[in-house]
């Protein structure tokens, strides 16, 4: 077993002769593979399979889950030896800053680590909406390719996702803004500096960290499974849109609206009957902290982990 392959990638050459010599096999671990990638090293094509592993699942963490907890601070594995709020403050505000000096400027992925600090704060702020390039760029003090690379840097460090627009057509895909998530709520919370801001029922932030945390948890269970479902979001012209748009190889595209509220409103959720009626072959539904599923208008509204499992996404501790 060889951890952090990324840093040595000559390593990987001996890997391919032992393998090809003797049928010894390795488990290579690192954090990044962009430097592998950009690095023109061998990468053991045909002979090696790719696994990411994420913060803790629901299926993961079992009875000792707790939705507060994993909202304010996320689910990374170091956090279960924890005790207290301020413990597991203090461990993810570290945690934020080793990613900067170790994962970033360790590697030499960008020449200034300044700009990439305020970089990183702000797109934390901008968890869960649109990327706006031009207007980072600016706030940064850099010019926009800057900030397109950095936002390529969190992805190829596994620490981002991006859901492109829903469309058809590839091509309009990439004409509009996708949507920027990072890996993990507490983390987010360390690096946009909101880590003592109290996550209160009904509040827009508690709102914001809920549907953070259920896209996080279906694209991880998506990983294990190896569902190759697609995600993306909606957005019209006009303002209306979907958190969740989930294309199902062979199955109903899924329109998911995330709602942190108890006893969902009605009217928040009749705008995916329209979209039902524009996308074929499409289901709604809305993924909420309601205890019991309803219908209303054709829209299933389900408890949170029951509607992943239901569209797919049911992940037991032994999988």
């Amino acid at each position: 077993m060889i951890d952090e392959v990324q840093k040595v990638p000559r390593l990987l050459d001996v890997v391919h002769s032992q393998i090809e010599s003797t049928g010894t096999r390795f488990a290579l671990t690192g954090s990044s593979a962009r430097k592998l990638k950009r690095g023109a090293v061998n990468l053991l094509a045909g002979r090696a399979f790719v696994y990411h592993l994420f913060p803790f699942t629901t299926a993961e963490l079992g009875t000792s889950f707790d939705l507060d907890s994993a909202l304010a601070f996320g689910t990374l594995p170091g956090l279960l030896e924890l005790q207290t709020p301020e413990e597991k403050a203090d461990f993810l505000r570290a945690y934020a800053l080793t990613y900067l000096k170790e994962e970033v400027w360790g590697e030499h992925l960008v020449r200034n680590l300044d700009p990439f600090r305020a970089f990183i704060e702000i797109a934390a702020q901008c968890n869960g909406e649109l990327i706006n390039y031009t207007r980072i760029a600016r706030d940064v003090g850099v010019d926009t390719k800057t900030v397109q690379s950095y936002f390529q840097i969190l992805e190829d460090t596994l620490v981002a996702y991006t859901l492109e627009p829903f469309h058809r057509s590839v091509r309009k895909r990439q004409s509009q803004a996708p949507r920027f998530y990072l890996f993990d709520t507490g983390v987010c919370r360390a690096l946009s500096r909101t880590l003592n801001v109290p996550l209160n029922p009904s509040t827009y932030a508690f709102g914001r960290s809920f549907e953070h945390f259920v896209v996080t948890e279906a694209l991880r269970r998506n990983d294990y499974l190896k569902k190759d479902f697609r995600f993306s979001h909606l957005r019209t012209k006009d303002g209306a849109e979907i958190d969740l748009v989930i294309e199902r190889p062979g199955q109903s595209t899924v329109l998911v609206e995330i709602k942190s509220s108890t006893q969902v409103d009605p009217t928040d959720v009749r705008h995916l009957t329209a979209f039902c009626r524009d996308i074929p072959h499409s289901v709604a539904m809305c993924l909420a902290r309601e205890p019991i599923p309803r219908v209303v208008d054709g829209v299933r509204i389900m408890p949170w982990q029951q509607g992943l499992d239901e569209m797919g996404l049911q992940l037991s501790p032994s999988t």
